[in-house]
């Protein structure tokens, strides 16, 4: 999975240690005389992702400051109105260790002496701090510089200082010895960890790096606002054979930087929040965005699922009649993560060809098929997440477990769990008591239950000879629960309020009842009506015979909630619902 990771980094970033990726919030322009000219907000309301922002090392030794990109509290002593007392002389203390370094780079990077001027002049920094407070900018925003038009990021000379400064302060001398790998044969040596370790991701002898810099953008799913750690040891218990720290999961700092990269880049521009937790994604080949089988993880919500189908279809025709180049040994990876107490939490992991991928969105969009519920044509393909939403009251209650598990039956064409088919149920019982409309996500999730588990009778639409009697128990309900409103109107509560629960689960004694006083419901109506009421009874009875089941279980309550369904869009479309009528209304 790591690895993975570093692979992507290799390809797509420009990862090195020592730099890392930041949400910058402001730019402060200052002149070559060292004079404030303007303070602009970049970004949209976080700010903006700056990448190549020196990350120092050691930050928990406190009194330290990150070198040029820092947070406003640090540079210009923002503060808020009633801040700790213990909190502004800290602050204080990495303003001075800010400035400090500002001063050492400068003797090697002319570029910054403007910068320098600044820092040192009370007036100037009283009119940023000003400025920031008119434009209401936060104390924990970050912020870069603007010298005399030009971005001290980008000089070679500034960042040159920074790499030496680094290894200096790191004790590796001006520059990082290149790592090696272990000769064969070679015996671990027993060694401090500072001597050498192998790299459990590149396979090299590298001093392992002690702590490693955090994951960010999960604050929204359990995670910490400062970021999370990947791998870490803080506790005891975590350590073994007298390693300390992430020595027990040796990993180089190059190693780590890369997979830190990655997923940060991923999480921000490749992941789409499932209940409590993020799904990111990516290829081990680049994938364009209209080829992107899994675009539904990041385009707009309200073109996502129906356009991924749409394009799943298209490119997996064009691969089977060779009109769409495709890479042989493309594979996807699907990583659903979350934080917990300051670490990252990986609920999931997935991986596969490309070509499996297409097929397997292809399929879990044609199991989710379901006729509309006024039966004139299909319902539109649902979201994902609208499939979520089917088996709770609310989205917020869905667990962030059970979108996971939805997320891999989705991906990897696994059968659906029953227990989510017993939620679904629930709503769908409480919505028909309440006299809600149909939701059409939660009839295809039932559907696509029995699809996945070989069901070769379930249709989307009507299907009048499915052999299961609940089935035919469910068509039944619906037709009287149509002849009663034919006879008597809007009575208020109708059969499907007062009697559905009890004939869904014991049709064997609630039907019966039913069905001897449909007869005075007949009575009520005209010859031809009665007529028609009387063949659809007839011809539902004549498939269910004497096998009414006296109780039914969780699925075959699931079979008779889609006969129902499904007999009420036929009756509602006025059609007979084969094939061939309901392609015909989908059309119309």
């Amino acid at each position: 999975m790591l690895n993975t990771l570093v692979e992507y980094a290799g390809k797509h970033l420009d990862s090195e240690p020592g730099f890392t990726t930041r949400m910058v919030r402001w730019l402060v322009e200052i002149s070559s005389e060292g004079k404030l000219i303007n303070v602009l907000p970049i970004g949209e309301d976080k700010g903006e992702q700056t990448p190549r922002c020196p990350e120092m090392h050691n930050m928990n030794a406190g009194g330290r400051a990150h070198f040029l990109v820092e947070s406003l509290q640090t540079v210009a002593l923002l503060f808020k109105a009633d801040e700790d007392e213990k909190k502004i002389a800290g602050s204080k203390e990495k303003r001075a260790f800010y400035t400090g370094m500002l001063r050492q780079a400068a003797s090697a990077a002319p570029m910054l002496h403007p910068l320098e001027l600044f820092l040192d002049a009370p007036d100037q920094v009283e009119l940023l701090r000003s400025r920031l407070v008119a434009e209401k900018a936060k104390p924990s925003d970050w912020m870069r510089w603007s010298i005399d038009d030009a971005n001290p990021l980008e000089d070679a000379a500034v960042l040159d200082w920074w790499r030496n400064w680094r290894q200096k302060d790191l004790g590796r001398g001006e520059a990082e010895e290149e790592p090696k790998r272990p000769k064969k044969g070679a015996k671990n040596s027993r060694k401090s960890p500072d001597s050498g370790m192998v790299c459990f991701l590149s396979g090299e002898v590298t001093p392992p790096l002690p702590t490693q810099p955090k994951i960010t953008g999960l604050s929204g799913v359990g995670g910490l606002g400062t970021g999370d750690v990947m791998v870490g040891f803080d506790k005891a218990a975590f350590c073994s054979f007298g390693l300390e720290q992430a020595s027990n999961a040796a990993m180089g700092e190059r190693s780590v930087r890369k997979y830190v990269d990655a997923l940060n880049h991923l999480v921000k521009n490749d992941s789409r929040k499932l209940a409590n937790a993020l799904v990111v994604h990516w290829y081990k080949e680049s994938v364009s965005k209209e080829n992107d089988p899994l675009a539904f993880l990041t385009e707009p919500p309200e073109t996502t699922e129906g356009a991924a189908l749409q394009s799943a279809r298209e490119i997996l025709d064009a691969m089977r009649k060779g009109l769409r180049p495709v890479l042989p040994d493309n594979r996807y990876y699907a990583m659903t993560v979350s934080g917990a107490a300051g670490r990252v939490m990986v609920r999931d992991w997935m991986e596969g060809s490309f070509e499996e991928l297409i097929e397997r969105i292809d399929q879990w969009f044609s199991d989710l098929d379901i006729i509309a519920r006024d039966g004139g044509k299909w319902a539109k393909e649902p979201k994902f997440m609208a499939v979520c939403g089917a088996m709770v009251r609310e989205l917020k209650d869905l667990p962030a477990p059970t979108a996971a598990t939805l997320w891999r039956v989705a991906l990897a064409g696994l059968p659906i769990p029953q227990p989510f088919i017993a939620q679904a149920m629930a709503r769908f019982r409480a919505d028909l008591i309440e006299d809600k409309p149909f939701n059409h996500a939660r009839m295809g999730l039932i559907k696509a239950y029995f699809i996945r588990k070989g069901d070769q009778c379930m249709d989307d639409y009507l299907n009048k000879e499915h052999p299961e009697p609940a089935y035919q128990c469910g068509r039944l309900l619906a037709v009287l629960a149509s002849l009663q409103r034919a006879a008597l109107g809007d009575v208020g509560a109708g059969v499907v309020q007062r009697y559905y629960v009890a004939a869904s689960q014991t049709p064997g004694l609630t039907l019966g009842r039913l069905f001897h006083n449909a007869k005075n419901h007949l009575n009520k109506l005209e010859g031809g009506l009665a007529f028609w009421y009387e063949g659809q009874i007839a011809e539902i009875m004549s498939r269910i015979r004497d096998r009414i089941p006296s109780t039914l279980n969780l699925d075959q309550q699931s079979l008779f909630a889609l006969g129902y369904y499904q007999q009420i869009a036929a009756n509602r479309a006025g059609k007979t619902n084969n094939a061939d009528e309901a392609a015909k209304g989908d059309n119309e």
